[in-house]
């Protein structure tokens, strides 16, 4: 174990761990000094990783339950109370996965996407943030995805993501200033969301599958140093990670010029996207930015 990980002795939840992304974290937390606990509404899969990580040398125990279910969250969090005293970390990864364009629109698949990808990461988050704000410390790392920018046949899974990244800016500001940091990762892997959407392109007939994707452990270390004391100073914000490639990635934003008016016609709106607007339209699908301000851009008027 690395003595200045900044993980030794913390006590870290991980949703969803029982395989994948979240499997490969949990070891790998496990593996720099933090004590686990390891879930999934796999029980068999949970209870796997959490022996493999003490056959290894490290702590965990496994807690199965459905993060979509406020209860399992509150004994979930509960556990980890329990078993070390305090919760210092949540890793909120478990997630559901579903792919189709509109026209194959799944409403049942939609409700159940919703009730584990953000119900799920709100019940955990609401939970933890309790015993983490009376110890005046914590991190909250929620798992988004670069496909809430985004990205064809994806679009239900990309709206669960992208509320994901709001509450995630959301619960940054409300925790400012009280020593819990919240954070979100857009990780990229090989696993059974990359298989899932391998099999729809190949069915489809799409010639860029399958995906070339990293292993999980691509993730871990991103992972175990965003929910490090090392990552003191980093708050707020959507880390990606895919593969060999790290990033930022930008913050919805206002864009300049803001244009103002007494009053406006169809007329008026119409010229100021001939002029000027039209211009400044962000493109379709993922875009590379540079950094925003936070600064107050003063409104032009538009006679």
């Amino acid at each position: 174990m690395g003595a200045t990980s900044g993980l030794e002795g913390k006590a870290i939840v991980v949703t969803g761990g029982g395989r994948g992304v979240g499997a490969a974290c949990a070891a790998e937390l496990a593996r720099l000094g933090a004590r686990v606990v390891v879930n999934d509404v796999d029980a068999a899969a949970a209870k796997r990783v959490a022996a493999g990580i003490e056959a290894a040398g490290g702590q965990a125990v496994a807690q199965p339950g459905d993060v979509s279910s406020r209860a399992d969250a509150a004994a979930l969090v509960g556990r980890c109370v329990d078993e070390y005293g305090r919760i210092d970390g949540l890793f909120n990864n478990a997630a559901l996965m579903a792919v189709g364009d509109l026209g194959e629109y799944d409403e049942q698949a939609f409700r159940d996407l919703l009730d584990v990808n953000v119900v799920g990461v709100a019940n955990c988050a609401a939970e933890a943030i309790g015993p983490m704000y009376r110890q005046g410390s914590g991190a909250i790392l929620n798992v988004t995805s670069g496909a809430h920018l985004g990205l064809r046949h994806m679009s239900l899974y990309a709206a669960t993501k992208g509320a994901v990244a709001s509450l995630t800016y959301a619960w940054a500001a409300e925790a400012a200033g009280t020593g819990v940091r919240v954070n979100a990762l857009s990780p990229f892997a090989r696993g059974h969301m990359t298989r899932m959407t391998d099999d729809y392109l190949i069915a489809h007939g799409h010639a860029d599958a399958p995906f070339a994707a990293p292993p999980p452990e691509s993730n871990a270390p991103v992972v175990a140093y965003l929910l490090s004391d090392r990552a003191a100073g980093v708050h707020g914000q959507v880390v990606r990670i895919d593969g060999t490639r790290l990033s930022l990635m930008a913050h919805p934003a206002i864009i300049a010029p803001i244009l103002d008016r007494p009053a406006w016609t169809a007329d008026d709106v119409d010229r100021a996207f001939r002029e000027l607007l039209g211009a400044r339209q962000a493109p379709v699908g993922i875009a590379y930015t540079e950094p925003a301000t936070t600064e107050r851009v003063p409104p032009v008027p538009f006679d």
